[in-house]
């Protein structure tokens, strides 16, 4: 058995380097001394009578090299695979080396580990270099773990980001009504009540002098603007407008609105339509359900319903439906003093100004089921400063309709103005909804 003198283990005599620290197991005093053996006479002879300093020399030598912790590298040009089942060898050797010891005296073998690990330790820690490779490693360390922290952290404000722009959406235009009233038209054709197609300044068939309000739209998805014409006579069950007069006279009516007995008059035009545009090109507009329009209704204009006009649900006057009274009545013509009137914003002096324009937000709803679009409101902003008659005139599923709805009413805005005075005005609002 051979003894290493830097780790203290014992090994076969097949082992020529130690495995551990690879210090060399060959005995150098003695390989020195079969050396000199082999010399001449004169060498013996010299060698002889300094054999004692020569030895002292070559003692201090290998302590010297010891000392210097000088460790042989030796290239293994074998295989992986090879390298790692000599490797475990070694280790099963090792430990059927210590087993008995540490079956016999486990309190000691405990000992002798804890003061070889200590050595292997305090020697690691004290070789050249090492305090170096110690805090660069402990800086790359330090480095990776910032570096994983700044990723994360960025992902975030990505994820972030990202969320946000898929959950928000944009006023991208505030456009006139192209087909709100004109300069000296009002909601009906006469000149000179405020609605209705008769001359007189009533509002409608009730008993009590009060306020018509209402309106309507229509049309079959045509992108040409509606055709002027009559108005097709009042009824409780309204039906599709036509395009064309009928062929054969008909006993009953082939189109009827929801209007006010009161305010229609059998208009002297060949077909029905609107009368206030000017377009003499046949058709519905582009709204739908069956009337002429630019929304959905049954009725005539830029509403919602089956009536005719700027409002919604049948009759006519604005806002939602009302029969009015006094009797007769017809268009206010270049009345400007009624302060209700909507202008189109082409004839305001000073258009409204806008002050602030929240944005709306995705649904839940609509972000699962991946939603894009644009919803398109017909509003009115008002001399008031406030957005009413709020329209959908392109709506959006999932409820994104209602969350530009909400949006638009919390719209602030300075007055449109005309003459000096603060004035009604018709816009349309698109907030587009888009999932980056």
């Amino acid at each position: 058995m051979k003894r290493c003198n830097a780790c203290g283990e014992e090994f076969e005599d097949k082992f020529r380097f130690c495995p551990v620290d690879a210090t060399s197991l060959i005995d150098v005093a003695a390989a020195v001394a079969g050396g000199d053996q082999r010399s001449d006479v004169r060498g013996r002879r010299s060698v002889a009578s300094h054999a004692p300093n020569i030895q002292e020399m070559l003692l201090e030598m290998f302590t010297t090299a010891s000392q210097r912790e000088f460790h042989l590298t030796i290239i293994d040009n074998t295989s992986l695979p090879e390298r790692l089942r000599r490797e475990l060898r070694f280790v099963v050797y090792r430990l059927r080396q210590a087993w008995p010891v540490l079956k016999r005296d486990p309190v000691e073998f405990g000992k002798r580990s804890l003061a070889e690990a200590s050595l292997r330790l305090r020697s690691t820690l004290t070789a050249p270099g090492s305090l170096a490779a110690i805090a660069t490693a402990v800086l790359v360390v330090i480095s990776g773990v910032l570096i994983l922290l700044v990723s994360d952290q960025l992902s975030k404000e990505r994820v972030r980001a990202q969320s946000n722009r898929e959950e928000s959406a944009e006023v991208v235009e505030l456009l006139p009504n192209p087909s709100a009233p004109t300069e000296d038209q009002g909601v009906g054709a006469g000149n000179k009540g405020r609605v209705g197609f008769r001359s007189g300044k009533a509002e409608g068939s009730a008993p009590e002098s009060k306020k018509s309000t209402g309106g309507g739209s229509g049309g079959d998805r045509d992108p040409l603007p509606v055709q002027v014409g009559k108005i097709p006579p009042p009824s409780e069950i309204p039906a599709s407008i036509p395009k064309f007069p009928p062929t054969h006279q008909q006993t009953l009516p082939v189109a009827g609105v929801d209007l006010d007995p009161a305010l229609w008059k059998n208009l002297p035009m060949e077909n029905h339509g609107h009368p206030r545009p000017n377009s003499s090109t046949h058709s519905n507009g582009p709204g739908h359900g069956g009337g002429m329009g630019t929304t959905n209704g049954s009725g005539i204009g830029e509403g919602l319903g089956p009536g005719f006009g700027p409002g919604q649900d049948g009759n006519m006057g604005g806002d939602r439906k009302g029969i009015g009274g006094n009797r007769e009545g017809g268009g206010y013509g270049n009345n400007s003093e009624d302060q209700d009137r909507v202008y189109p914003a082409l004839q305001v002096t000073e258009r409204a100004r806008v002050l602030a324009k929240p944005e709306p937000q995705y649904t839940e709803e609509a972000r699962r089921n991946l939603v894009m679009g644009t919803v398109v409101l017909g509003v009115v902003f008002s001399r008031n400063g406030e957005v009413t008659n709020i329209r959908a005139l392109h709506a959006l599923p999932f409820g994104l309709t209602e969350k530009a709805i909400a949006a638009a009413r919390l719209i602030r805005f300075r007055p449109a103005t005309k003459d000096g005075r603060p004035v009604n005005v018709y816009m349309q609002l698109e907030y587009n909804f888009n999932l980056y």
